[in-house]
């Protein structure tokens, strides 16, 4: 208990340093600082920028900073906090001499520049020519094309990322945290580009602020405190030459972190191994260099000391780089029982097929990329959503990954491992889908929507309203590839059921009907009977959401049966309600269609063992093609499409003519008492 509230109080301190600090140099702006507190942080500050200095070349890679940018800014405004707390003592009590901000500005302007104004404008001239037009010029060009350039690059190592991992040659966690640190590397750039203006405003705030302290110190002095012109200008011009200079040499500091962690590349190694590894790995490079510098010094009238001793060092230098590199480099010792030390192989080696799979061309990248909030990927989970809600049970997760075979527009569904649908969107357009009636053409590239086959056009984004306006249905492309997910999902819904969704829906029913569930199985049918008949109701488009209803069904009939097709009959009967209701409605009357009689007849005598029925292939071409049209009419008409058989002829009816659209096979023992029938025709 103890340690847990040590930790608290710890982290409270912790995250109340930043907003102390922020705090502490609004205050040093506000309020007048002793000469003493000046001192102290002038020293902080110089110390500070040193020590970014140095961690910015001894940091493995820029993003082991990642916080520099953030730092850089705090830094920043600490400086010209100083810079304002100094600007006010100079001021007030510059007329006392050039110790009235303290011994660190009284040593710039008399230690360094010799107590000279001239040499110290010429020396602060100078620094801030380096910092302004070399250091801070060319860090912020750097930042800049670094930013532009790791942008453009991201979607390419995304792929290359994929890519290997579709290969084996990286897992899931080495690609996410790839993908990671792809991510990291663009913020942090961007961050850069934007943080080194902080650095170049800084350089020309340091020019203005010295002139400014120049002209008010000699007004303030010559006016205010009765000095002459010449004690103004020595006191003031000291003391703000002083201070820039103190300003002026962190700055410099800090122009020369962001050139350095801008300029290295992103590879992890040390600074100092790849200085020496690539400008000093050449014995040539210093063999050459050492035997110019010794020409040079041979000369009569030079430094002969200083360039012999220089020609001599890299003389030596080069011949201790040759005689390493002539070295041979150790054999690599391979244990004779290598071969015995790799890991056997395990079933944890045997990759799983993904039961729904979405790959996605290059071009469709930015669709499902969730570190830029692709919309596809909200979609996507929307539909799993709706469809868990609709069917009754759990949706599995869809794998998403990018495959450079397919075409760059191209995607492609599978269902375990088979492919069940595919087509092409275009990114950059708008697909406008002709519900049935439309007022004009829209102009754009001809197609079909992939989830029903309607007709349709790719259009630009600008065209929207007018294609809205003709009766256009318009969509974005990543609702076009949700819907054509959901569509083959809901279809094909029997097979995304399998044994491990079937027992975690008796274990929910447990929940609340333990006795129900017990009594049913194991007793009376195995699991996977009971996972064949909910199979049997979603390959029918019956949803399980009424779970309590099947299992009781399953209950009463499951001691005189365990044929699946048998107990799916059963099931089908008691939910007949359910049934109609997602068929016709509220409405009173079913409108139905019938088989006429002497069909009827022909079709029950027909029946064989395990619900199929012989006829010849001429007879059920014809009778497909007659349904076709009557269901046709009826969806024209807006009314549903019944056809009313007899309980033996609807398992094979129902799944000779699955695909005619909209039409419903019922049994005449699933229509309710209740429900009125409507006979709209007879199929001969």
């Amino acid at each position: 208990m103890q340690t847990t509230t040590n930790n608290n109080v710890t982290e409270i301190i912790q995250g109340l340093g930043l907003p102390v600090l922020l705090l502490a140099m609004l205050a040093m702006m506000m309020i007048p600082l002793p000469p003493v507190a000046l001192d102290v942080l002038f020293t902080f500050n110089i110390a500070l920028s040193l020590g970014i200095l140095l961690t910015t070349i001894y940091v493995k890679r820029p993003l082991d900073f990642g916080v520099f940018p953030t730092i850089l800014l705090v830094v920043t405004l600490l400086r010209l906090a100083l810079n304002i707390a100094s600007t006010r003592v100079v001021l007030l009590n510059g007329h006392t001499g050039t110790s009235a901000a303290g011994r660190v500005i009284e040593a710039f302007g008399e230690f360094v520049i010799g107590g000279s104004y001239a040499v110290g404008l010429v020396i602060f001239a100078i620094l801030v020519i380096i910092n302004f037009v070399v250091v801070t010029k060319g860090a912020t060009r750097v930042s800049e094309v670094s930013a532009r350039f790791t942008l453009d690059a991201m979607p390419g190592k995304q792929m290359a990322i994929d890519a290997d991992l579709n290969a084996g040659v990286i897992d899931q966690d080495e690609a996410r945290k790839r993908r990671q640190e792809i991510g990291e590397e663009a913020d942090f750039y961007g961050s850069m580009d934007g943080s080194s203006k902080f650095v170049r405003g800084d350089a020309v705030a340091a020019i203005l602020i010295l002139f400014i302290n120049i002209i008010g110190g000699l007004i303030i002095g010559t006016t205010q405190h009765d000095l002459s012109l010449s004690a103004a200008v020595h006191n003031y011009t000291l003391l703000t030459i002083g201070d820039g200079l103190v300003a002026q040499i962190p700055s410099l500091l800090l122009s020369t972190a962001v050139a350095i962690i801008v300029t290295r590349v992103t590879k992890s190694q040390d600074m100092r191994k790849q200085v020496s590894s690539q400008l000093f790995n050449d014995p040539r490079t210093l063999g050459v260099t050492g035997a110019i510098v010794g020409v040079l010094g041979m000369i009569p009238g030079m430094p002969n000391l200083a360039f012999l001793a220089l020609a001599a060092t890299c003389g030596y230098a080069a011949m201790r780089v040759a005689k390493r590199q002539k070295q041979p480099a150790e054999p690599e010792v391979v244990p004779e029982d290598s071969e015995a030390k790799l890991p056997e192989l395990s079933w944890q080696d045997v990759d799983p097929v993904d039961l729904i799979g979405l790959e996605v061309g290059y071009r469709l990248i930015p669709l499902v990329d969730s570190a830029r909030n692709g919309p596809l990927v909200a979609r996507i989970k929307g539909v799993r959503k709706k469809l868990t809600e609709e069917l009754g049970f759990l949706i599995s997760p869809v794998h998403i990954r990018d495959n450079l075979d397919l075409p760059p527009n191209a995607y492609r569904i599978s269902l375990a491992g088979v492919t069940i649908g595919e087509s092409e969107v275009h990114v950059d357009k708008e697909l406008a889908i002709n519900p049935g009636q439309v007022f004009g053409k829209v102009e754009g590239i001809a197609t079909e929507d992939p989830a029903f086959g309607l007709e349709a056009y790719w259009i630009e984004p600008g065209q929207r309203d007018e294609a809205q306006m003709l009766g256009y249905t318009v969509v974005d492309p990543a609702t076009v590839v949700a819907t054509h997910l959901s569509q083959l999902l809901t279809t094909n819904a029997h097979e995304l059921l399998g044994h491990e969704e079937a027992q975690q829906l008796m274990d929910r029913l447990g929940n609340a009907s333990p006795k129900l569930v017990e009594e049913l199985t194991p007793k009376l049918l195995p699991m996977s009977v009971i996972t064949r008949v909910l199979q049997n109701l979603l390959e029918e488009h019956i949803p399980l959401r009424n779970i309590r209803k099947i299992a009781e069904t399953l209950a009463e009939h499951g001691s005189r049966s365990q044929d699946p097709d048998v107990l799916s009959a059963a099931v089908r009967v008691s939910l007949g309600r359910s049934i109609v209701h997602n068929v016709a409605g509220m409405r009173p009357e079913l409108p139905v269609m019938t088989l006429e009689p002497e069909l009827e007849r022909i079709l029950n005598e027909s029946v064989q063992e395990g619900g199929n029925i012989g006829l010849e292939p001429a007879m059920v071409e014809r009778l497909h093609e007659s349904l076709t049209e009557k269901a046709q009419s009826q969806e024209i008409a807006g009314e549903p499409a019944v056809l009313l058989v007899a309980p033996p002829v609807r398992p094979w009816m129902a799944r000779m003519m699955r695909n005619i659209r909209n039409l419903h096979v019922l049994a005449y023992n699933e229509i309710p008492d209740d429900k009125r029938i409507q006979m709209i025709a007879a199929v001969s």
